[in-house]
C-alpha cells in the first residue's frame, strides 16, 4: 500500500504510473483499504456512502420496471452448480468451497477441520446466484399466470481472484444481481435489452460515464448464457471497463433446474430465463473516468457531499457565533432542495485546520461545490464558491447561492459526462490495417506502458480463433459488438480476411 499524501506530498501523476495514482487515490480519499484477508477489501463509509447512492438510484429504477428485491443463501449446494455445464466450466477455477461445519483443537492446540463435522455435500460459497434461484424458481412457477417473475437481490459474491485491485477486482465485492423468469424468447430477450438499457442510463445520467451498449462474442460472452449484452467504459488509462452486463440465459438453467409452466392450452413448457448484474466495481470506474492529479472528483448525483463550507475565521467563539449565524437561513435553504432525487448533503468544516489544508482535504474528497466564507463576505452579503472540476471563484450573495446551486450541480454533472466523452471520442479509431492495429495498442516507451492505446473500431472475420490471436499477442479483446451500428462490409483488422456478414465494426481494447 502507497504511503498517505499529504498537501506538500501530492499523488502521483497519472502519467507517471497511473496504477500508483489509483492505489493512493483510494487511500487519502478514504474509499477502501485491504483487509486483512489477502484480496478482499474494506469499505470505508466514505466510500460506502457512494456505493448506497449508487445503490438508490439503481434501486429505484429496478423496481420501476416492475421488479421486486428478495434475498437468496449465500451457499450453494456443488450439486446445483453442475447442472450447467458451461456454467460449472466458467466458474470452476474462482469457486470458495466449504467443506466442513466446524473446527477442532489439534494436539498442538492449533485450530484444524473437525473430521466429523465433514458435510454430506461440499457448498460453493456464492459466485453468482443463477443456480441457487433456479431451484426456488422451480418451485415458484407453475402456470402461465406466474410468469414473468421478476427478482432482484443486493449481495455479496465470492470468486478466487489471483490479482486483486480494490474495487476493480477483489474475491469479495457487492453488487445486485437480476433474475428472470419468461414465457419464450422474445419476452426474456426484451427483458434482457430492457435491463441494458437501465444500466446505460445509470452509467451516462448518473455516473457521468459515457459507455458503448453492445453484444459480447461467444468467447466472451458468459458462462452458460445464450447472449450476453454489456455496457463498456473508457478509462482514463484508455483500459475499457466492463460496467455491467445483461444476460438472455435461454432454456439453458430451465432445463437444468426443471423451470417449467402450465401454459393457456394446459400444455407444460420449459421456461426461458435472464440475469443481469452490476457491481461496486462502478466506483472504480468513477474514479478512473474522472478523477484527477489533485484527488477524487465525483458526479454530484452520487457525492456523498454535495456543498462543503469553509468558513475562513472562525476560531474564537464570538466568530463562530457570527458565522453560524450567517450560515444558518443559508444551509435551511440548501437543504430543503434535492439534486437527483436527493436532498443537498452541505458539511461546514469547523475543524482547527488551516484553510489550505481544508481545501485540500475537499479536495481529494472530490465534493463538487466549495463555499468559503470570510468576514468581510458577512459584512456585505456575500460569500464565494469554487468548483472541484475547476474555473474561476465565484463571488455571489448568500440568497443567490442557494437559488443558483442546483444549477451549478447540474452543471457539473452534465459536464462530467461531456468531457469523459470528448475523451473517449479522442483516443477511438477506426482502423482497417494489422499494422496500425498493433501500433496502436503497443507503448512507445515498453518501460513506460501507461496512457497508450485506446478504442479500435475494425472489422472481424467472426472467427473465435482469430479472436483468440489477438488477445494472446497484445492482451486485446473484442470488448462488444455494437447494437444498432450499420454493418461493415470491409476486411477483419486482425487477420484481413471479408469481415462477417451483417457484422458491424467492432470494438477492440484492453481491458481491466
Amino acid at each position: 500500500m502507497a504511503k498517505t499524501k499529504t498537501h506538500a506530498d501530492a499523488l502521483t501523476a497519472r502519467e507517471v504510473d497511473y496504477s500508483a495514482w489509483y492505489n493512493e487515490l483510494v487511500e487519502v480519499a478514504a474509499l477502501a483499504e485491504h483487509s486483512a484477508v489477502r484480496g478482499c477489501m474494506v469499505i470505508r463509509p466514505y466510500g460506502y456512502a457512494i456505493w448506497e447512492n449508487i445503490q438508490r438510484a439503481l434501486d429505484e429504477r429496478i423496481k420501476a420496471t416492475g421488479h421486486s428485491n428478495a434475498y437468496f443463501p449465500l451457499f450453494i449446494p456443488k450439486s446445483f452448480l453442475q447442472k450447467e455445464a458451461n456454467h460449472v466450466d466458467g466458474f470452476a477455477m474462482e469457486c470458495a468451497v466449504v467443506t466442513h461445519s466446524r473446527l477442532k483443537k489439534a494436539p498442538d492446540g492449533t485450530l484444524v477441520p473437525d473430521p466429523d463435522s465433514a458435510l454430506a455435500e461440499e457448498l460453493i460459497v456464492r459466485p453468482t446466484s443463477e443456480t441457487i434461484i433456479g431451484e426456488s424458481f422451480a418451485r415458484w412457477v407453475k402456470s402461465y399466470r406466474d410468469l414473468p417473475l421478476l427478482i432482484n437481490q443486493w449481495a455479496n459474491v465470492v470468486r478466487w481472484e489471483m490479482r486483486t485491485r480494490l474495487f476493480l477486482r477483489t474475491m469479495e465485492f457487492l453488487w445486485q444481481e437480476g433474475h428472470t423468469v419468461h414465457a419464450d424468447y422474445e419476452d426474456a430477450e426484451r427483458e434482457t435489452r430492457q435491463m441494458l438499457e437501465v444500466y446505460r442510463e445509470l452509467a451516462e445520467e448518473v455516473l457521468a460515464i459515457p459507455v458503448i451498449v453492445g453484444k459480447k462474442t461467444e468467447r466472451e460472452k458468459f458462462a452458460g448464457a445464450m447472449h450476453t449484452y454489456c455496457i463498456e467504459a473508457m478509462m482514463q488509462d484508455r483500459k475499457a471497463l466492463q460496467a455491467g452486463t445483461s444476460h438472455n440465459l435461454g432454456q439453458n438453467f430451465a432445463r437444468g433446474f426443471g423451470i417449467t409452466y402450465q401454459s393457456k392450452d394446459q400444455v407444460e413448457t420449459l421456461a426461458w430465463t435472464t440475469s443481469w448484474g452490476v457491481s461496486t466495481r462502478l466506483i472504480g470506474g468513477v474514479i478512473m473516468t474522472h478523477s484527477d492529479d489533485q484527488g477524487l472528483v465525483l458526479p454530484p448525483a452520487i457525492a456523498p457531499v454535495h456543498v462543503v463550507v469553509i468558513p475562513i475565521r472562525c476560531a474564537k467563539p464570538e466568530e463562530r457565533a457570527a458565522v453560524e449565524a450567517y450560515l444558518a437561513p443559508l444551509l435551511e435553504k440548501l437543504k430543503a432542495r434535492a439534486f437527483a432525487g436527493r436532498a443537498i448533503a452541505v458539511q461546514v468544516d469547523w475543524s482547527d485546520a488551516r484553510p489550505g489544508a481544508k481545501h485540500f482535504e475537499w479536495e481529494k474528497r472530490g465534493v463538487p461545490v466549495r463555499v468559503e466564507v470570510g468576514p468581510r463576505d458577512m459584512e456585505q452579503g456575500k460569500l464565494v464558491y469554487a468548483l472541484r472540476t475547476g474555473g474561476e471563484k465565484t463571488t455571489t450573495t448568500r440568497d443567490a447561492f442557494a437559488d443558483e446551486v442546483l444549477d451549478v450541480l447540474a452543471r457539473v454533472q452534465r459536464g462530467l459526462l461531456e468531457r469523459a466523452r470528448a475523451f473517449r471520442d479522442e483516443h477511438t479509431r477506426d482502423l482497417d490495417d494489422r499494422a496500425a492495429f498493433d501500433a496502436f495498442f503497443t507503448p512507445k516507451n515498453p518501460e513506460k506502458p501507461e496512457l497508450h492505446g485506446g478504442f479500435v473500431r475494425g472489422g472481424w472475420c467472426g472467427d473465435a480463433g482469430c479472436e483468440a490471436a489477438v488477445k494472446e499477442a497484445l492482451k486485446v479483446t473484442i470488448r462488444c459488438i455494437p447494437l444498432d451500428a450499420p454493418a461493415f462490409a470491409g476486411a477483419c483488422v486482425a487477420c484481413g480476411q471479408p469481415s462477417a456478414a451483417g457484422l458491424p465494426r467492432v470494438v477492440w481494447a484492453k481491458s481491466y
